[in-house]
């Protein structure tokens, strides 16, 4: 009993000396901690005691180094669009928000890289730096923050080309679990100098640092961009459609797969005219006019094959937009199939030649489960997502989602993929790890606890208790 007085009395002081220090930007507001309890998920809130704006690194150091002195966990929290319980504040503590980070410090227009804080989103981002002829292409479809991003190791759309986060992440400003600053990489392109310290915090959802810079690639605006859409008798045929085309060796930009309840949803949602509720295919090809226009008849070609119909592209900028919009509304379109229920949505991806066996078979594992459970996938570098639909007052439907869920990560693993492609770990698929990564998973634990000793950088997520 007197240790738990402790820990509150500790707690207690710890929370008067951040609102003495930061006024009305550090709050125990319960309507603030709650907004920074949870993520976009299905999770429930895990509300920490004190959220805290702010504004610059040292800021961020100052708070951890308070925390270190105390033993109390510290959450990262950026735009709040992580899907696996990553801000839940499981034992409550100091919810770092970084949203009034961003500050893009600098663009090198002739290297084709920036330098930004980690609240900058990646639309403000592209936004900023349009006029100087470059972009920053990593787009998971929410308008996420690029510290979050590379917290989560994020990818989308575009991933199939450019990458993702680990690929896009030059260097790091990083404040440790003691508080200490720390930069790694930098501008090069490529070093041989020592361990590999950013892709060591890119993925690492803030259990071993907080990111508060991010030094990016960036790349020229493509001179023209075409999209298209296909359509297909049955989703195998439109999975075989994207498999030919990364083996054949087209260089497109994005391939995105939707079933025919996705497609459905879509078109109810965003009133898209001209489409059937068929298994779709979205493309989207960068390059020269030339060399987009060739892209597009040689995947034209390929669909024809397996049967694809109404192949429709365009290099229109508004028709463009207005597919893709379809397309990221995905979420809220699966959600709208089914008012009321909550949407628990997951991820897994597999190398390109297992996608149709494992994809098709997580497809029957839905239609056998009586849930809707729309599809839609990156599905050009093997990454799909479920989007299932359960009554989160029915214990039985949340039951089948889950373990759905489960049979869908254990049959990608043994696919010889992963759990998740850009979701991350979180809370979420911590059950995941040891079948995934075998007794790697005590090298992670090492490294946890060289980093962070104490275990208060944003506990209980991605390592499973020993």
């Amino acid at each position: 009993m007197p240790e738990m007085e402790n820990q509150t009395s500790d707690l207690d002081n710890v929370i008067s000396q951040l609102k003495e220090k930061f006024g009305e930007r550090a709050s125990t507001a319960k309507s603030i901690r709650d907004h920074h309890g949870h993520g976009e998920g299905y999770f429930p809130s895990d509300l920490p005691d004190i959220v805290v704006f702010v504004e610059t690194t040292e800021e961020v150091s100052e708070i951890v180094k308070l925390a270190s002195e105390n033993c109390i966990p510290v959450i990262p929290f950026g735009t709040g669009t992580s899907l696996e319980g990553h801000v839940n504040a499981l034992n409550g503590g100091i919810s770092i928000d970084l949203s009034r980070m961003t500050n893009i410090l600098e663009v090198n227009q002739e290297d084709l890289d920036c330098r930004v804080e980690a609240g900058v989103c990646r639309i403000e981002l592209n936004d900023y730096i349009r006029d100087t002829g470059l972009f920053f292409p990593i787009d998971p479809g929410a308008n996420a923050s690029l510290g979050g991003m590379s917290a989560t190791r994020a990818s989308g759309t575009n991933a199939v080309r450019y990458g993702t986060m680990k690929e896009n992440v030059l260097g790091l400003t990083v404040v440790t679990a003691d508080g200490s600053i720390i930069k790694t990489g930098g501008r090069a392109r490529k070093s041989a100098a020592g361990y590999d310290l950013t892709r060591l915090f890119v993925g690492s959802e803030g259990t071993l640092g907080i990111i508060t810079e991010i030094q990016l690639r960036l790349y020229g605006i493509p001179e023209a961009v075409s999209s298209a859409v296909c359509q297909y008798p049955d989703l195998e045929s439109a999975v075989n459609t994207t498999i030919l085309t990364i083996q054949s060796g087209i260089p497109v930009a994005r391939i995105e797969l939707l079933d025919e309840i996705q497609m459905g949803a879509c078109i109810d949602y965003s009133k898209a005219e001209g489409y059937e509720r068929k298994p779709t295919l979205f493309f989207e090809f960068h390059g020269s006019s030339a060399h987009v226009s060739e892209q597009a008849e040689a995947v034209k070609a390929i669909s024809e094959e397996f049967g694809g119909s109404a192949f429709k592209w365009t290099k229109q900028q508004e028709e463009r937009t207005k597919l893709w919009e379809m397309r990221h509304n995905a979420y809220y379109a699966a959600c709208a199939l089914a008012p009321g229920k909550v949407g628990m949505a997951t991820d897994a991806c597999v190398p390109i030649s297992n996608l149709a066996d494992c994809l098709l078979e997580t497809k029957k594992d839905v239609d056998n489960s009586g849930l809707v459970a729309p599809i839609v996938g990156h599905v050009g570098d093997g990454n799909f997502h479920l989007s299932l639909l359960f009554d989160p007052d029915n214990p039985a439907e949340k039951s089948t989602a889950k373990a759905i869920v489960e049979r869908m990560n254990q049959r990608a693993v043994s696919f010889g993929g992963t759990c998740t492609g850009e979701h991350g770990i979180g809370m979420g698929k911590m059950h995941f790890m040891e079948a995934e990564h075998g007794n790697a998973i005590d090298v992670m634990r090492l490294v946890k606890q060289s980093l962070d000793p104490q275990n208060i950088m944003n506990p209980g997520k991605i390592l499973p208790a020993s």
